[in-house]
């Protein structure tokens, strides 16, 4: 028995447990891993105690993750707090296969030039000027346009298509369009104008803030600089952690939650059991969720019923361990010609208290961490989507498209510098195999076997066999905010917190989910009527200057009128409206 029981041990779920211990709740948390932090947790690649980490994929901190820095700030780490281990980036690659990179500065301007010179890449850099002008115009119905109308319109509108992308220049598409795919593993012909729309704004205002950095980065890997010492914090305040303890299903009476039935240990023989607690956070993953709702709550309460229509798609990241350390920019490389939607950060540089060398015997000088977002599209070297390749051949076809961007007269990546990689272990292969890295000894052939398989001979037959993702991530689609439950889904005693909660960040990450966990607790802390200080809960900034405007669209919006700006859009997706509202 426990007053509070979180039911996965995640970003949301650690969030919660927080909130609610540090006002005195009796908290236990139950995760389904060996490991808590969720998809933000850091994984050894080998059993050692000192071992190199991989990750589901680099973090980085936008200036408009307030949530998730706020919790890093009340989390003692040495002399200082857990955010003191964030680190300020510099620059973003533009990279590119047919030509020079171009390189977008994401320090805070400090002049008005500062500020026309880090604008100049999303705006006018070899954009056509009437695709400029289009682009404020967009930007400014975003901006003038009320709630309601963001929410009941623009969400039931693609980006693609509020961009009109398809009677654009090819590198409005490219910049606008795609670009943003990189960011959130969002196709923008699925992503929503008000989701996609709302996050392009707050990263463009994030770059002229100069009260908060434009982005930031870990100095060591995740679990490391976060969530260690987040665990360690949150054992003072007497929380109980159950790893390896999945939830099976949640037991209910049609009202309230009854009890949770948990497994002891991962495998399908495990014993079950039933906890019992005043208060439980469901806090799983999207595609876990539906599965351990009861059918009957569900019927009762059309939240819970409609989780299952979100839908989720694949993002997730891989190391390559080099045995230089390659000089990129101090920040992001986003690689706008690659056709698995490619970004990454070399880590060493940010890594500075990260004693690299000593954990590799092969001596392993540089850490290039890489996250693809489209796993649907053929790649350059196999001619398939990266789903229906194996591992390896994910490895070689990353690998390949690393080096047609980056290798130009300065052959920056050689093959010889692959010391080893490290692919996220939700990436299966039939089986449930992950096929992690091989031991130290082993490694050379390893390596060598790599390269081989990304020259395949023309007269050999690839491998069909594909991979299966254990951990994918929601994206937001058209009209999906409809089917976002609030953390409070007027159940007695439940609450949620994962990033598919309605949140204000509006996004699959991990600033959605810490919101997302102190929602959940607020929602508790009414429920007891403590009359405890509640977490506090941020919404997203936007420029005061556009109130007024807002205001002024509200009204017409309840009368049934269409936004001013709405008549620039393109005649077809005019036409097609119309046709639907006839």
């Amino acid at each position: 028995m426990t007053d509070v029981a979180v039911l996965g041990g995640g970003i949301g779920g650690l969030t919660a447990a927080h909130e609610l211990a540090e006002r005195g709740f009796d908290v236990t948390i139950f995760e389904a891993n060996d490991r808590f932090g969720g998809k933000a947790r850091s994984i050894p690649i080998a059993d050692e105690p000192a071992a190199l980490h991989g990750e589901h994929g680099f973090r980085f901190f936008p200036a408009f993750y307030r949530h998730v820095v706020d919790t890093m700030e009340r989390i003692p780490d040495g002399n200082g707090t857990v955010a003191d281990n964030l680190v300020e980036t510099e620059a973003t690659l533009i990279a590119s296969t047919t030509g020079p990179g171009r390189i977008a500065d994401t320090r805070t301007p400090d002049s008005v030039r500062g500020w026309l010179e880090s604008l100049r890449p999303a705006f006018a850099d070899e954009l056509p000027a009437r695709d400029v002008r289009f682009l404020l115009e967009r930007l400014l119905y975003l901006l003038t346009a009320c709630e309601a109308r963001r929410e009941e319109e623009l969400d039931d509108v693609s980006w693609w298509e509020f961009i009109d992308a398809e009677n654009r220049s090819p590198e409005f598409r490219d910049r606008l369009a795609f670009a943003v795919q990189s960011l959130v593993a969002l196709r923008p012909q699925v992503g929503s104008a008000r989701t996609i729309g709302t996050v392009y704004l707050q990263l463009l205002f994030g770059q002229l803030d100069p009260t908060r950095p434009t982005e930031r980065v870990l100095n060591a890997p995740t679990s490391e600089a976060w969530i260690d010492p987040w665990l360690r914090h949150l054992e003072t305040l007497e929380v109980e952690f159950r790893p390896n303890t999945p939830v099976q299903r949640l037991e209910s009476n049609g009202r309230r939650v009854t009890g949770a039935v948990v497994a002891d240990g991962r495998s399908v023989a495990a014993n079950e059991r039933t906890i019992s607690a005043d208060e439980y956070v469901l806090a799983v993953p999207v595609e876990v969720a539906p599965e351990v709702i009861p059918p009957a709550l569900a019927r009762t309460v059309p939240e819970l019923d409609r989780i299952s229509r979100l839908e989720t798609a694949w993002m997730s990241g891989i190391q390559f361990y080099l045995a230089e350390d390659v000089e990129l920019t101090r920040g992001h490389q986003v690689y706008a010609d690659a056709p698995w939607a490619l970004t990454s950060i070399s880590q060493r540089q940010f890594w500075t208290g990260t004693d690299i060398e000593s954990r590799s015997p092969d001596d392993v000088e540089g850490v290039l961490s890489v996250i693809a977002s489209d796993w649907d599209t053929p790649g350059v070297l196999y001619d398939k989507p990266a789903r229906e390749c194996t591992r390896d051949e994910v490895a070689a076809e990353i690998w390949e498209q690393l080096k047609r961007h980056l290798n130009g007269p300065d052959e920056r990546l050689r093959d010889e510098l692959l010391v080893d990689w490290f692919l996220d272990p939700a990436i299966v292969e039939p089986g449930g195999s992950s096929e992690r890295p091989l031991a130290d000894g082993d490694r050379a052939e390893h390596r060598r076997v790599n390269l081989e398989r990304s020259r395949p001979a023309e007269e050999e037959a690839l491998d069909e066999v594909g991979v299966e993702n254990q951990s994918p991530l929601l994206i937001n689609t058209v009209g999906s905010l409809r089917n976002r439950p609030p953390a409070d889904v007027a159940v007695g005693n439940l609450t949620l917190a994962s990033d598919y909660v309605r949140t204000n960040a509006d996004l699959a990450s991990m600033e959605s989910a810490n919101e997302a966990g102190r929602r959940a607790a607020n929602a508790i802390l009414d429920r007891r009527g403590t009359g405890g200080r509640q977490a506090q809960i941020w919404g997203l900034e936007e420029p005061a200057v556009f109130e007024p405007f807002k205001r002024q669209d509200r009204f017409r919006y309840r009368l049934g009128l269409p936004h001013p700006a709405e008549v620039t859009q393109s005649l077809r997706g005019a036409t097609r409206r119309l046709g639907e509202r006839v």
